[in-house]
């Protein structure tokens, strides 16, 4: 309980005060935003400062940061501390500075961002890799939605047949947010969806409060605990927990955002304060999965989606728990919609396709749908396939945010910024994300661990005098480039 709060106390005071010291390396200005320069009714919409943070907040805490961290206690309270401190010094500096960045470009997304800050053919690996993110985003975040709605909500089984018609509805919602004004359906929904948002969060901090006070199981084991399944905390803590740290998905949000952001200096709280909210989200459910595993309450092999339902019950009884459990659905929700709205968005500007057109933005819209029918249709059919498809995206999802870290390192390098603030995170990631993709026996290569570390940290050595070469060649040549 202790150890909770004092990780709560880190990540609002720390990540005051560190947003702060982001602030100075792009000292914002009363510049016009794309928002005014480039308004076009449909991406680039003006809005307020509220509804911006509730959205980007919306757009970023999929299941991410609630299914994450109740599988990322498992490895103990030490969880607690590594979820704040990454995410003030790696997941909040990742979000800020992409978003600002992408302001200082006309509201340009992170692969034109990496095409002008590290070059055309860093740029090209990374859009297979982003896109292949966006539709694994996407389909997660219909198959877990759907999911809880039949099994916490309607109270049926997830394999009955009438799942196909949850996650038709899910489709159609996904279809028109991807494809209608940013400000039609997620700028007037969303506001409702953040009530949900709110009563969920705030009804399982007030549970660990009320019942987090006795002496926890877990705690036999001091900072870290015997994983179930024999995972260890290097690396896979920070595959697992991703969202609630570090999450190159976000960066897609982030650029999303900063096309409707009216003043740069609210991108402060739109972006760092967003990323400190899920980090905040995070620290709840994982308090609240601790003290059902450490009370006996629930198995430690119980399922992560399972486990939403019983932390929502116990802390929040019935009528509380059906409110949680729908603020469940809704952030996967609110972000799915947005992943494939910024993937049509990377499409378009890759291949120079007009958005203004309904039936352009149809088109694309049906060419990303017909792949992820298809990846969700294997993942549902497959016993195996929501872990195999979770373990994937997790993976995934740290492997686009090096990527992006190293633009960033290389704007700030570029402007004679602090770049180490961007480039530290990088390489440590770098290290992560190898470690496990190469020690993985599931999903990844099945290497030794030790010589798994090794290679890992030889690549991750690599990554990070690489990105400062690139970034001293782009030094001459940036100053030429402007991206439309």
């Amino acid at each position: 309980m202790i150890l909770f709060l004092i990780g709560v106390i880190i990540l609002i005071v720390g990540g005051f005060f560190y947003s702060k010291i982001c602030e100075k390396q792009i000292e914002p200005d009363d510049r016009i935003t794309p928002a005014q320069s480039k308004a076009d009714g449909l991406d680039y919409v003006g809005m307020s400062k509220l509804k911006n943070l509730l959205i980007e907040v919306l757009n970023i805490a999929g299941t991410g940061p609630i299914l994450g961290p109740i599988q990322g206690i498992l490895f103990g309270p030490v969880a607690f501390i590594a979820i704040p401190l990454g995410n003030i010094f790696a997941g909040s500096v990742h979000d800020y500075f992409n978003g600002m960045i992408s302001m200082r470009n006309g509201g340009a997304q992170i692969p034109r961002l990496i095409q002008k800050y590290l070059g055309k053919p860093v740029k090209a690996f990374y859009n297979i890799v982003i896109a292949i993110l966006l539709l694994l985003t996407g389909v997660v975040f219909i198959y877990t939605p759907g999911d809880l709605i039949m099994t916490d909500i309607l109270k049926l089984d997830a394999q009955n047949n009438l799942i196909w018609i949850v996650y038709a509805i899910i489709f159609v919602y996904y279809l028109l947010s991807t494809i209608l004004p940013i400000d039609k359906i997620i700028g007037r929904i969303y506001p409702l969806f953040g009530v949900f948002l709110l009563v969920s969060a705030i009804g399982v901090f007030i549970g660990i409060l009320r019942f987090g006070g006795g002496n926890l199981a877990f705690a036999d084991f001091g900072l870290f605990a015997d994983h179930p399944f024999g995972q260890r905390f290097i690396p896979s803590f920070f595959i697992t927990v991703a969202c609630g740290i570090l999450s190159g998905f976000h960066g897609s949000q982030s650029t999303l955002i900063s096309r409707t952001v009216m003043h740069e200096k609210e991108g402060t709280m739109t972006f760092y304060g967003a990323m400190v909210i899920e980090g905040l989200i995070a620290m709840c459910w994982a308090g609240g999965a601790m003290i059902l595993f450490s009370s006996g309450q629930a198995a430690l092999d119980t399922s992560a989606t399972l486990m939403v339902g019983q932390i929502s019950r116990a802390f929040m009884g019935n009528i509380g728990g059906l409110l949680a459990v729908i603020g469940v659905v809704v952030l996967p929700i609110t972000s799915g919609d947005t992943s494939f709205r910024a993937l049509r968005l990377i499409i378009a500007e890759e291949f120079n396709i007009s958005q203004k057109e309904a039936k352009n933005r149809i088109a694309i819209a049906i060419g990303i749908f017909i792949p992820a029918l298809i990846i969700l249709f294997f993942a549902k059919t497959d016993p195996q396939g929501f872990n195999k498809l979770w373990r994937y995206f997790g993976f995934t999802n740290q492997f686009v945010a090096i990527f992006a870290l190293a633009m960033a390192t290389s704007y700030l390098y570029v402007n004679k910024k602090a770049y180490l603030m961007t480039h530290i995170p990088g390489i440590f990631y770098t290290f992560i994300v190898f470690a496990f993709i190469l020690a993985e026996q599931d999903i990844g290569l099945g290497i030794d661990y030790t010589i798994s570390l090794i290679i890992a940290a030889v690549l991750a050595l690599v990554y990070g005098f690489g990105v400062i070469k690139i970034a001293k060649n782009r030094k001459e040549v940036i100053p030429t480039i402007h991206l439309e």
